[in-house]
């Protein structure tokens, strides 16, 4: 009996492997720490350049990968500090002066000149919650659910979230929206594209000449670093009552939430470059969810529409609230998540009116499509003027002391707003002339 429990006990108090490894606790642990981190730092940032991959978005990027294939994955890392450069102006100033980025433009700036800056992005922005609203109805009718059964309802809750919720609430259900991006590395994986032939493109640049690409490229710029998404990344830190103290957790959300946004663009690229590349330019996200499933599978298909859900609802959310947090800050009246209809009449009404509004047309058979494109000129038209405001606001040291924009930086800076400003030019300038029938 002696014998037997020495050998049972023996290797419990002997050998090395049945001992606890005190290695994998403490990694366990640091690996919980790293991901509280992380949620911890999440907020406006993240969500603003998340709510970039919107329906919109999702197309464009779709139609990269399947008429260049990888072309343009280059072009995209380009376009990914272009955004991290921007949202880091922009935390940075809702951060250290407590203000949005409206009512600094209206204090610093003609007052003619920014009432036309915030019209133009109301319309524009109304445009793009009916692209929202139809992405919802599009991704739902690949499911076999009709739209007018869908979009009333997804009106309403999102509605109801803003209206009846925090800052703080409605922002940890943006941050859950955000998980469904998760669905687009997942459609990569299925698409087995050619891991080789996407390192290359990502190291090296594969511009290519012709019209084609050039005004893909100002699409892909137009769409990730969009106008609204300023204004709702300063008014968000704003409302989440962030301090100066607090800027380096807001820095940290803006870089992460801009770099987390551009790699799921890249995974979409790279999921309809390995299932369609060359194939054409696509019309609509939905088309490029029913492209892949011949290729890719009825799973990635079905990832790519559950992705498209996510997107619109965050959108759908995001894009109006941008628009009044513009209005309510030019107009100097209250303006937060976190007040009454009665406390915030002007900012929440105009809320409930352009989610009202983009839900009613998305339900008639208007042509998204030119909606898109009408709404991408005014994008055009205001983009270079926010991104000349944010730029000057950031260079002021009467505004930001310290914080303002060191003269590396400044010079960095510009050279990002100056590009994407003339590649926005370009894009206003051939919708123009294809509208006049010259190009």
């Amino acid at each position: 009996m002696t014998r037997d429990l020495d050998t049972v006990t023996a290797p419990t108090s002997a050998s090395p492997a049945a001992l606890p490894s005190p290695a994998a606790p403490a990694t366990r642990r640091r690996g919980w720490r790293r991901i509280a981190a992380v949620a911890m730092v999440a907020g406006p940032g993240l969500v603003a350049a998340n709510a970039g991959n919107d329906a919109a978005g999702i197309a464009t990027y779709a139609s990269a990968g399947s008429q260049f294939a990888y072309g343009t994955l280059f072009f995209m890392v380009l376009v990914t500090i272009a955004l991290v450069m921007v949202q880091e102006m922009a935390v940075r100033l809702g951060a250290h002066t407590g203000k949005g980025l409206g009512a600094l433009i209206r204090e610093q700036f003609s007052l003619r000149l920014t009432a036309l800056a915030v019209f133009c992005l109301l319309l524009a922005n109304t445009g793009l919650v009916v692209s929202e609203f139809a992405g919802i109805g599009a991704a739902f009718e690949l499911l076999g659910v009709p739209k007018w059964a869908v979009i009333p309802p997804a009106a309403v809750l999102l509605w109801s979230l803003v209206l009846f919720g925090s800052y703080k609430w409605a922002e940890r259900i943006f941050l859950v929206m955000s998980l469904a991006f998760f669905a687009y590395p997942v459609a990569m994986i299925l698409g087995h594209p050619d891991w080789g032939q996407v390192g290359e493109h990502l190291a090296v640049p594969h511009f290519q000449p012709g019209k084609d690409f050039v005004l893909l490229a100002v699409a892909l710029i137009g769409t990730t670093v969009s106008p609204y998404m300023q204004f709702y990344a300063a008014a968000g830190v704003v409302d989440r009552g962030a301090k100066p103290a607090d800027y380096k957790l807001i820095r940290a959300d803006a870089v992460l939430g801009a770099v987390f946004a551009c790699l799921i663009s890249l995974t979409i690229i790279i999921a309809t470059a390995a299932a369609i590349g060359g194939t054409g330019p696509l019309e609509s996200a939905a088309q490029a969810a029913e492209a892949l499933r011949p290729v890719a599978g009825h799973s990635a298909e079905l990832l790519f529409a559950f992705g498209l859900i996510g997107a619109s609802a965050l959108a759908g959310a995001v894009v109006p609230l941008s628009a009044s947090y513009a209005v309510g800050e030019a107009a100097g009246v209250e303006r937060s998540v976190s007040r009454s209809f009665r406390d915030a009449p002007l900012f929440l009404g105009l809320f409930t009116a352009q989610i009202a509004l983009g839900a009613i047309v998305a339900l008639t058979p208007v042509d998204v499509i030119q909606l898109l494109i009408g709404t991408q000129v005014l994008q055009g038209l205001i983009s270079p003027i926010v991104l000349v405001y944010l730029l000057v606001l950031t260079n002021r040291r009467s505004v930001l002391g310290d914080a303002a924009n060191s003269p590396r930086y400044r010079i960095a800076a510009t050279t990002v707003v100056v590009g994407v400003a003339a590649m926005s030019t370009v894009l206003l300038v051939q919708t123009v002339l294809g509208w006049l029938g010259l190009a």
